[in-house]
């Protein structure tokens, strides 16, 4: 087993960087450039821009470079988020806006292409990713695997979060310790507690036995609290507090245990908004959000599908020389939303083993979009051969933008990247009016 990760090698990807300029306010002349990945704003410290204003909320609006556009999400703020007369929850703007906070204004530009670190090798831990974002995420895993920093995943349902707690623990120190989950979101307050600090015999109706909690069974390893973001305000107290002494008294007892545990947890859930709605305790969220990772959605690392599904077809049971899917169906998956994620995808993969033919995908939570290949009216009198060649057309200018924008424009990158032949690249870039 991995005790560390000191000779894990790396490398450097092209990164899209956002510029933000305060011109307006009592931070007037601000300035910050980073990469367009989770940028918050907001008067708490660990935000990537720090403001004084106190009209600001303490999380108050996240962004994200999002293709040729800038994705804005507020954080349930108190005075909201503004481009101009608009108010904005969640949407996309162009370079150049300029955004409103409370007594703040800041201007969002394009800062043009940077570099950053990433892990060589696309698998690590049994996580696997080809994209530039998993590359990166890898990379991050394992500098944070070697630490005893407390580490919050944040990510979709089925995006994976689990699979990297666990290897946080198997690359770390602790990996010959014990691993332990609590799935905060799947017990009642009651059992969540008794889960957590364990209980004595009698402690309350059907405690039978003692019982021993999960911060004790984790003793000298892992404890992932998954879906933490459901787990009850009372309970959050009592965490902290478990947390901070690392000692604790089962329900119904009176002696203290002392533990000695890297806590890693996970959530769907934005807790920063929950911060700011007073569902969740801040000093809890300072706690556990010391380490910060953010694993990204399926349809945002598309070129990572057909690496998943070889993989997959192989672990369910696929041992055919053939493979799984052919271009028709590997398309279609290409152009999947994938609601589900990585999960879904292995879903369809195991049912297709299992019944021979890729079963009909879930359109119902894709979003329309104009001159979206969903739409069938742009069909109307095509032969099927007319129709997939648009179909394939789209999804073949979409990849290519999106690739082209991953490698900084320099098309060996970008073939190194999608593993094709540079001069088949270059020929496809033409074709779609990109070089």
């Amino acid at each position: 087993m991995v005790k560390s990760t000191h000779f894990f090698k790396t490398t450097n990807v092209p990164v899209s960087r956002l510029r933000l300029v305060v011109t307006h306010g009592p931070d007037q002349g601000a300035t910050l450039v980073e990469d367009g990945d989770n940028m918050a704003i907001g008067t708490a410290s660990d935000n990537a821009l720090q403001l004084t204003d106190q009209t600001v909320s303490r999380y108050h609006v996240e962004l994200r470079r999002h293709d040729d556009m800038i994705e804005v999400v507020d954080l349930n703020s108190t005075n909201g988020t503004f481009a101009g007369p608009v108010r904005i929850d969640r949407g996309r703007i162009a370079a150049g806006t300029e955004l409103s906070m409370g007594a703040t204004r800041l201007r969002i530009e394009d800062a043009g292409v940077g570099r950053a670190p990433a892990f060589k090798k696309a698998e690590l831990g049994g996580i696997y990713g080809e994209s530039a974002a998993m590359r990166r995420l890898l990379h991050a895993v394992s500098k944070a695997a070697a630490s005893e920093a407390t580490v919050l995943l944040r990510g979709e349902s089925g995006s994976g979060k689990e699979l990297v707690a666990r290897a946080l623990h198997d690359l770390s120190p602790r990996s010959q310790a014990p691993f332990v989950t609590v799935d905060c979101g799947s017990l009642s307050p009651t059992l969540v507690a008794s889960e957590l600090f364990g209980h004595e015999k009698g402690a309350f109706t059907g405690a039978h036995r003692q019982r021993q909690g999960a911060l004790e069974r984790a003793h000298g390893g892992t404890l992932f609290l998954d879906e933490l973001g459901e787990l009850p305000g009372d309970l959050q107290a009592a965490l902290l507090g478990a947390l901070e002494r690392r000692r604790f008294t089962r329900l119904g007892g009176d002696d203290e245990i002392a533990v000695d545990i890297r806590v890693v947890c996970a959530t769907h859930r934005d807790l920063r908004r929950e911060v700011n709605a007073e569902r969740f305790r801040l000093d809890l969220y300072y706690r556990l959000a010391v380490l910060k990772l953010t694993l990204p959605p399926l349809r945002e690392r598309r070129e990572d599908i057909p690496g998943l599904v070889q993989r997959f077809a192989i672990t369910c049971g696929h041992d055919s020389d053939e493979p799984l899917f052919d271009e028709d169906a590997m398309a279609q998956l290409m152009a999947h939303e994938f609601p589900g994620n990585v999960r879904e995808l292995r879903n369809i993969v195991e049912a297709t083993v299992v019944m021979g033919d890729l079963p009909e995908l879930d359109e119902s939570d894709r979003p329309a979009a104009s001159g979206s290949s969903a739409e069938l009216d742009d069909f109307a009198g095509a032969t099927y051969k007319e129709a997939r060649g648009k179909v394939l057309a789209q999804f073949e200018a979409a990849f290519l933008a999106k690739l082209m924008e991953r490698s900084g424009g320099v098309v060996s990158e970008g073939a190194r990247q999608a593993k094709m032949d540079r001069s088949h690249l270059l020929d496809l870039l033409k074709k779609h009016g990109l070089r």
